[in-house]
């Protein structure tokens, strides 16, 4: 479990009813009169959480390398750099395949 994933699932599922944590489902603090869900069912909405972070982690790392939106402009114009860029972005997915 990663401390995103916990984020993840306060942000979705407990929205409002807790004040912070400190990377463990322990340490969330809830607001005054919330009575915070059972344990596990915090842990098994971590776990969906972590799954998604982790299917995606392909999208997140292409993105830090891919051309940049003033490349993919000038590519537009520019013939010669459209070449350029397609190999580049294919590279990158190559590096980087999104899975099964």
């Amino acid at each position: 479990m990663t401390e995103k994933a916990l984020l993840n699932y306060l942000e979705k599922h407990q929205n409002g009813k807790w004040k912070s944590f400190d990377t463990t489902i322990d340490s969330i603090e809830w607001w005054d009169g919330v009575k915070p869900p059972e344990i596990n069912i915090i842990e098994e909405g971590v776990k969906v959480e972590q799954k998604i972070l982790d299917d995606t982690q392909y999208q997140r790392d292409r993105l830090l390398e891919y051309p940049s939106i003033q490349e993919l402009v000038v590519a537009l114009y520019d013939e010669s750099d459209k070449a350029s860029i397609i190999e580049r972005r294919n590279a990158v997915k190559a590096k980087y395949p999104k899975p099964e």
